[in-house]
């Protein structure tokens, strides 16, 4: 399922907390980890300097490769290395593409800097614009990262996005043997405070268990094994599905990377953005096929 692993590194502890994380995947999947250092190249002042500047932080990123490539060594998990100079995210989505990735991993945070990966600039425009699947992972607690995975969360609206990341979701809890949530949040915020809203909320309630059985179905038919669904209300959904997350013990959330506009929205900028930014636990975003 993920045979080829892409891992963007700018050696900061960040990335060394998530690297752990990918070498558990790369065993279980028999994964190659592609490690790779991007000498950014792209700001004024390097580039303006050239030269010996450029050669600095290529060697500084030659380092940072051959020394995560060691920790892949070690567990006798494949390694590709690699030193590109460019902007960073233009170069991680360029690299995923030419190399057939089938799974970016980044942290949230990582190095202020030459080569920061920090959401609001690098992570967030590689989710943005990459073609495959992106796992990011909140650095500074390993013991919060649970693996393997037992517990699958999808939430979903039955957008295009939603459909997308059920598919990988049911595909990942079927690898790892885990239970499969399918959540569906009805925002009552969204609804008014007439006397339309009990019937609105019967309905979209309705609407709602019509998506998760038709997700059910499909998880079974990929060979997921137990499935549970779930339909919550609340005013905030990225609090209720962080809720969720607590109250069922959940170790991966799967979400699409934007879905229908309304009440169980899901775009990056809102509900996607808010889970990778405050979820305790793993997020894998995945993208609608019109949009990859």
């Amino acid at each position: 399922m993920f045979e080829r692993i892409l891992f963007p590194t700018d050696g900061s502890a960040g990335a060394e907390d998530v690297f752990g994380h990918v070498l558990d995947l790369a065993a279980t999947y028999g994964s190659t980890v592609h490690v790779l250092n991007v000498a950014d190249t792209s700001r004024d002042s390097v580039v303006q300097m050239s030269g010996e500047i450029v050669d600095v932080l290529e060697e500084e990123g030659e380092r940072i490769v051959e020394a995560t490539a060691e920790r892949a060594n070690d567990r006798r998990i494949d390694t590709v290395t690699e030193v590109r100079q460019g902007d960073p995210h233009r170069t991680i989505v360029d690299y995923a593409a030419a190399t057939d990735i089938d799974l970016v991993v980044m942290p949230t945070q990582g190095r202020r800097g030459l080569a920061r990966f920090l959401l609001g600039s690098t992570t967030e425009r590689v989710v943005r614009q990459s073609p495959v699947p992106v796992l990011t992972i909140r650095p500074g607690d390993e013991t919060a990262i649970a693996y393997p995975y037992q517990e699958v969360l999808v939430p979903t609206d039955g957008s295009d996005a939603a459909t997308a990341a059920l598919s990988v979701g049911a595909d990942v809890a079927r690898e790892e043997g885990a239970r499969l949530h399918l959540l569906s949040v009805i925002d009552v915020m969204s609804l008014g405070v007439d006397v339309r809203t009990d019937i609105q909320q019967r309905e979209l309630r309705e609407g709602a268990n019509k998506i998760l059985d038709e997700g059910a179905s499909d998880a079974a038919d990929a060979g997921v094994d137990s499935v549970v669904k779930q339909v919550n209300t609340g005013g905030s959904i990225p609090a209720v599905i962080r809720s969720y997350i607590e109250e069922a013990g959940i170790d991966l959330v799967v979400v699409g990377s934007h879905g229908r506009t309304g009440f169980d929205r899901y775009v990056l900028g809102s509900v996607t953005e808010s889970l990778i930014r405050t979820a305790p636990v793993p997020v894998l975003t995945v993208k609608a096929p019109s949009d990859t």
